[in-house]
């Protein structure tokens, strides 16, 4: 397996990334490389690696699905008694990792994490299907389980309780994050190993600084 590692390599030939190529702003480049993955069709373009890490220092990473772009973050939703809830509740900071490989590139963004307000998460909860509203009653996320006929039979619970209602309410435990970002960097594949990668960075003034970095 090691040898197998070892000698799998890939040389990146599809793009390159110039100052002249960057918006004034990250969140209009993180906006134009989104549509570009769109329009190449690429699989799950939302999905991304949220890394977080508890009062120890100990990280974990999984992937979630980005929920919104707005008033300068990046938002996602999930229980907010999950592992990830914990970690956020102890450490306010993480990070979101994309991978496109259809054009070579990465993007990674640091910053600090903040609940969204409860009515934005009671309106994005109202869009939801109603198998994920009750999903989001019946699992209790991040908690060591007997067994799947412990799911079966909360579902079965929750749709009994649920089944006459036209709508569901959101559960108490689940709602909303915005990750506020004080560092982007867009990475674009080139040959020899060579990369391209552009850095925001936040100023204290809000502002932005755009650097190139060594590969």
């Amino acid at each position: 397996m090691k040898e197998k590692l070892q000698n799998t390599r890939r040389s990146y030939e599809q793009g390159l990334l110039s100052f002249e190529d960057m918006a004034a702003n990250p969140l209009q480049q993180f906006t134009r490389w989104y549509a570009d993955y769109e329009k190449a069709q690429g699989d799950d373009p939302n999905a991304c690696l949220l890394s977080t890490a508890d009062n120890q220092g100990r990280v974990t990473a999984r992937v979630i699905l980005l929920k919104g772009v707005d008033r300068g973050g990046f938002e996602f939703y999930t229980n907010y008694r999950s592992q990830k809830g914990r970690q956020l509740s102890e450490n306010p900071q993480a990070a979101l990792t994309f991978y496109w490989p259809q054009q070579e590139r990465q993007i990674r963004i640091e910053g600090w994490v903040e609940r969204l307000p409860e009515e934005e998460s009671d309106g994005y909860f109202k869009s939801r299907p109603r198998g994920s509203q009750l999903g989001a009653w019946v699992s209790p996320q991040s908690e060591a389980i007997e067994s799947r006929r412990v799911l079966d039979q909360r579902l079965k619970a929750v749709q009994a309780q649920y089944g006459a209602m036209e709508v569901v309410p959101r559960p108490p435990h689940w709602g909303g994050y915005r990750l506020n970002p004080l560092l982007i960097e867009f990475w674009q594949g080139r040959p020899s190993r060579l990369h391209d990668r552009m850095v925001y960075e936040q100023r204290t003034d809000k502002s932005w600084v755009l650097n190139r970095l060594a590969p």
